[in-house]
């Protein structure tokens, strides 16, 4: 893929993206060259969705890169992302809520994190249901190195549009919901991060400030 298709590319989704929405740029799967090749477009916020390929990647590729993690994280890999990520968007229970404070109380730092919901319901998907939305926070107030940032979800696999809608719609309740009832040192709610190459227009509908777009990114 050339890097003249990745910059078109880019250009294109910018144009449909308020300038208060952030692009990530999802580069799973991509070789160093083409991810050095979206930062060279001027997408400096780069998901990864494997501990393994990110870390393969983070010293190689150059510029003001802000990595996300928006994969499945596992507990026995956290330690690995200490002090190198901006953000990890997929904390889906409170094991790993905990793990990533013990990781990050070992190593000195602060970890952003997103709470992760499954708002969709589905098998497939990761996350918190709605309903178990305070005992999360609670749980959030005894972690002193996490820094909550925001609510991020996976839209429903489905094409019918009104289905994707209400899922975000929901995500953006219980967003400002949380927002308006837990205040803390380590609970600064700033993000939502829905909406992907399929879905993101519906999801900036929907009051998303973080969108993940990859395929659209490489598509020919």
């Amino acid at each position: 893929m050339t890097e003249n298709v990745i910059a078109e590319n880019i250009a294109a989704i910018k144009k449909d993206i308020p300038e208060n929405v952030t692009l990530v740029g999802v580069t799973k799967h991509r070789s160093v060259e083409e991810t050095q090749a979206v930062v060279d477009a001027g997408v400096y916020d780069l998901g990864e969705n494997k501990v393994q390929e990110f870390l393969a990647k983070v010293d190689e590729v150059k510029g003001p890169v802000r990595w996300h993690f928006i994969g499945h994280l596992q507990r026995n890999k956290v330690k690995y992302l200490m002090g190198k990520v901006s953000l990890i968007h997929s904390v889906h229970s409170v094991p790993l809520l905990k793990t990533i404070e013990k990781e990050s109380a070992k190593h000195g730092v602060k970890t952003n994190v997103l709470i992760q919901f499954n708002l969709a319901k589905e098998d497939s998907k990761s996350g918190f249901m709605a309903e178990e939305y305070e005992m999360v926070m609670e749980e959030v107030g005894n972690c002193p190195h996490l820094e909550v940032q925001g609510l991020m979800c996976i839209g429903p696999m489905t094409k019918k549009s009104d289905e994707i809608h209400k899922v975000f719609k929901h995500l953006k309740e219980l967003y400002d919901t949380i927002e308006k009832e837990y205040h803390g040192e380590n609970i600064k709610m700033q993000y939502l991060s829905m909406g992907m190459t399929d879905d993101y227009p519906i999801a900036i509908e929907e009051g998303a400030t973080i969108v993940r777009i990859g395929r659209k990114i490489f598509n020919r």
